[in-house]
């Protein structure tokens, strides 16, 4: 037996569940390599928040998720809206995606003052210039759990923007993939 798999058996056994804490979670899920987006919705509720917990659900009907935290000003924006966006960042709009994140930016319409972007026809939340691409969605399921609540959206619309390296976030840090050596 490798001390690999010695530590993993030792760690806990089947009848002794072990809880992890949110420190340790965070950690061990750093080392997981996301994408980085934008999700935004327009009209009345105008917001933009980024985030890496997105993914797709369904191929048929088509539809993704995001996961956004109880706390966060989009979780009320996004129910309230029923409708959203998601940009899927390139490495070269690190700084929108610093800017998405800043928790003391300035709320509302002001955070868009000075970046291009547009309504999308489906939803009028902002798609974003130089994404790489996006989904106009319907919400259409919100299932909450522990400090999160998952949303899944229809999509009702999906293209695609820039070329480019997409934006990725890794050990607490973005980047953009690796050339291959292949």
């Amino acid at each position: 037996m490798n001390p690999a798999s010695a530590e993993l058996e030792s760690s806990a056994s089947p009848s002794e569940p072990r809880w992890v804490g949110p420190g340790r979670l965070r950690e061990v899920m750093s080392r997981f390599a996301t994408g980085v987006t934008v999700i935004t919705v327009g009209r009345e509720h105008l917001h933009a928040m980024t985030a890496n917990a997105f993914s797709s659900v369904s191929l048929d009907p088509p539809s993704v998720l995001c996961s956004v935290g109880h706390g966060a000003v989009m979780h009320q924006a996004l129910t309230d809206a029923g409708r959203f966006a998601v940009n899927i960042l390139g490495a070269e709009q690190e700084p929108l995606a610093r800017h998405f994140a800043d928790k003391n930016r300035t709320l509302g319409a002001a955070q868009f003052d000075g970046l291009e972007w547009w309504p999308g026809a489906h939803t009028g939340a902002p798609l974003l210039a130089g994404s790489l691409a996006w989904v106009e969605c319907e919400l259409t399921a919100a299932h909450s759990f522990g400090d999160h609540t998952i949303f899944i959206g229809t999509v009702l619309e999906a293209g695609r923007g820039s070329d480019g390296h997409e934006l990725l976030f890794l050990n607490g840090t973005f980047g953009r993939p690796e050339p291959s050596t292949r």
